[in-house]
């Protein structure tokens, strides 16, 4: 899974010049189809539609499913709803009234908060290391220790993203410096997913699609 712009047709493009390359080898990606249609909740009522698309690589011949930023591995709701609740919660509020503010079941709330909140070590680890990397040793700017470790991941998450938007001046995700757009391309949408094998952030990845 690759996160990539929202642009349909830019990712158009950029497949057509040969400028998404494959994670496993680093060989350039062509189209291969496409994905089966989803809808995500946006705030509110509104509704998204994604067709994500799918590739080849020319060289492993492995195949990759390029994933809009907007929207997390296995989740309904955008990413930016989900960074919404995850950000009210590290301020101290409770699912049920971070559910009636966001208009979601309260069930679904408290799932993405145990998730994030199983995972938050992890979280600001993976996300303070990068941080180093991004920033340099002239503007870097780590964040002040927070009450809780939830808070501290939401934090290091936070503070990644001024750190792209101090450095890097285009990128398809730079430009709307959204903390939650930069987390999900920085995990490939896993932001949510259960811990598994390798890292949570594919620095080099990360860094390569900033440039």
């Amino acid at each position: 899974m690759i996160t990539v712009e929202v642009d349909a047709a830019e990712v158009e493009r950029r497949l057509r010049a040969g400028e998404i390359t494959c994670p496993s080898c680093a060989g350039v990606l062509t189209g291969w189809g496409f994905g089966r249609r989803r809808r995500l909740r946006s705030m509110g009522e509104a509704l998204i539609e994604i067709r994500p698309r799918r590739t080849r690589c020319g060289s492993c011949a492995r195949t990759h499913v390029l994933l809009p930023v907007t929207g997390l591995l296995r989740r309904a709701d955008g990413v930016e709803v989900i960074g919404a609740a995850l950000e009210a919660k590290a301020r101290g509020t409770g699912h049920r009234r971070i559910a009636a503010d966001l208009g979601r079941p309260p069930s679904t709330v408290r799932g993405w908060l145990r998730r994030f909140a199983a995972s938050a070590g992890r979280v600001r680890a993976a996300f303070t290391t990068v941080l180093v990397r991004v920033a340099g040793s002239t503007q870097l700017v780590l964040p002040a220790a927070a009450p809780t470790a939830f808070a501290d991941a939401v934090a290091a998450v936070v503070a990644l993203s001024m750190a792209v938007g101090r450095r890097f001046a285009k990128g398809f995700f730079v430009n709307a410096l959204s903390p939650w757009l930069v987390a999900c391309a920085a995990t490939g949408g896993r932001l949510l997913a259960p811990p598994g094998r390798g890292e949570l952030i594919n620095t080099s990845a990360l860094l390569g699609a900033m440039m």
